[in-house]
């Protein structure tokens, strides 16, 4: 019979944890400008020691100098930390997926709000009413029912009978013979099966409720309610969506003018005011609430060379409180819990406007770098834009590359071309005949310009444009045009053809 004995020995392993201060440092640099000013202001309310004015040097010095002595166990090396890009040389896992989570938005009415508010004002009965409800319930947020009629039947019968049996089994209760039949045949008719007929009816009346095309249950039904409803039901356009529509989605003027005996010419002059009509009519009720951008720099031409800034103008400047400074002072306070609360929102205040420092000056690198590399965007436009990644950044500030991937998130820049994202700038490269790259983007821009210049009545195939691009010094695939093209939302040469 085997035996277990345990034993107590030791043992040394050497192992570096996060601290963390520094997942705070991290989302710091990850938060865009809005979700940072409301941070700070979160960390004032939380921390006496802060308080939004202009710092004054001296006052700060003064303050260090006072400050109560530390343990030197206690003390972080913010320093090391914020100037080294945050690596902190331990296990990345331990930090990797600690990502910065935005504040989740206020909820606001939306599609389905809409929708049900303006069935109500129809004062339908309740049965009905129910019913649409769930249809409305079963539209996607471009407004389209996202099942069949018979489904969302199935689905609400099968709730409709566990209510019916509890609402019955209550009724039977009643004492009185004639009190009781009546209410078991109201609840009887209130609670029967619906059908599928039943449906039809109530997504006829959702169907009529603004926007225009909700309640539909395919993008050709949308187009045809929205045209009904613009008064537009006997024209050649109708006729073609009602009729053709899967030719028409294909471009096959030719087969649709033969059917309705007309000009392919007047099936694609039809088909062209189709673009006035929404396929997805519900998008502008979504849920999903307006995003303002903000730009969190500045690239402004000044004397003939680029600038940046950092736009912080409605940034809390912080600094530490005037009042929380005269206690910080004096020693006799520094006791028991007093001395643990004071050195801990001191310690805290202070990292905080180091930490906001340190995340201004790494913004103003990244920009810096990416204005000197991208100078000739700023000059020309999108087709000079050079291949940038992220490590080449890294690389040139002396920092991680993950530090410059959250200092780039959802980070946005007012230059003279525009308002961008600073990922904008960043992209793969395609050779040159003259030896320098060429950013994907920039590609991406001189098909698009092709495109627009060609003739409509022969427009240029892929194999075209790849010629075209080779003329110009840029070496490219086929299959490469191709994918830029439906990236950008180009359809292929076919149809694209004018007749």
């Amino acid at each position: 019979m085997s035996q277990f004995k345990l034993y107590q020995g030791q043992h040394l392993k050497q192992e570096m944890r996060i601290n963390p201060r520094l997942y705070q440092a991290m989302e710091l640099l990850y938060m865009p400008l809005l979700d940072l000013q409301q941070h700070l202001k979160t960390e004032m309310a939380e921390n006496p020691f802060l308080e939004m004015q202009e710092a004054d040097v001296a006052q700060e010095l003064e303050l260090k100098e006072e400050t109560p002595e530390k343990n030197d166990e206690n003390e972080i090396d913010w320093e090391e930390i914020l100037l080294d890009g945050f690596d902190a040389g331990g296990r990345k896992q331990e930090y990797e997926h600690k990502e910065y989570i935005p504040p989740t938005a206020v909820e606001t009415p939306d599609l389905r709000d809409e929708l049900t508010r303006q069935l109500r004002m129809l004062d339908l009965p309740e049965r009905e009413l129910r019913l649409g409800e769930e249809i409305i319930g079963n539209l996607n947020d471009g407004g389209l029912l996202s099942c069949g009629l018979d489904e969302v039947v199935e689905a609400l019968n099968e709730w409709l009978s566990e209510v019916r049996a509890i609402a019955l089994e209550r009724a039977r209760e009643i004492e009185d013979d004639e009190e009781r039949e009546a209410e078991l045949a109201e609840l009887q008719a209130l609670f029967a099966d619906y059908t599928v007929e039943e449906a039809e009816e109530i997504l006829g009346e959702i169907q009529r409720l603004d926007p225009p095309g909700v309640g539909a249950r395919s993008l050709q039904e949308s187009i045809l309610i929205q045209m009904r409803q613009a008064g537009e039901h006997d024209t050649l356009a109708y006729a073609v969506v009602e009729g053709h529509f899967q030719d028409l989605v294909n471009h096959k003027w030719t087969d649709i003018a033969r059917a309705l005996d007309v000009t392919p010419r007047e099936v694609q002059e039809a088909a062209d005011t189709l673009a006035r009509f929404d396929p997805k009519p519900g998008l502008g009720l979504s849920a999903d609430p307006e995003q303002y951008v903000i730009p969190d720099l500045i690239v402004e031409k000044i004397d003939g060379e680029y600038m940046v800034f950092v736009n912080d103008t409605n940034l809390p400047r912080l600094r530490i409180s005037r009042a929380y400074r005269e206690v910080a002072r004096d020693r006799n306070k520094f006791t028991g819990e007093n001395k643990e609360f004071i050195s801990s929102k001191l310690n805290s205040a202070n990292w905080m406007i180091q930490a906001i420092e340190q995340r201004r000056q790494t913004m103003l690198k990244v920009m810096n770098f990416i204005v000197d590399r991208q100078r000739e965007f700023f000059e020309k436009g999108v087709q000079y834009l050079r291949p940038l990644t992220l490590r080449e950044v890294a690389e040139h500030i002396d920092m991680h590359e993950s530090t410059v991937s959250r200092v780039t998130n959802e980070k946005f820049v007012q230059t003279p071309r525009g308002v961008y994202s600073l990922k904008f700038f960043f992209s793969s490269g395609l050779s040159t005949d003259s030896g320098e790259d060429i950013s994907a983007r920039g590609v991406k821009d001189k098909i698009k310009n092709l495109v627009d210049e060609e003739d409509e009545k022969k427009p240029l195939t892929d194999a075209a444009i790849v010629r075209l691009l080779k003329d110009d010094g840029v070496q490219i695939a086929r299959r490469t045009v191709a994918k830029y093209r439906d990236q950008l939302g180009i359809l292929p040469a076919r149809m694209r053809k004018r007749v």
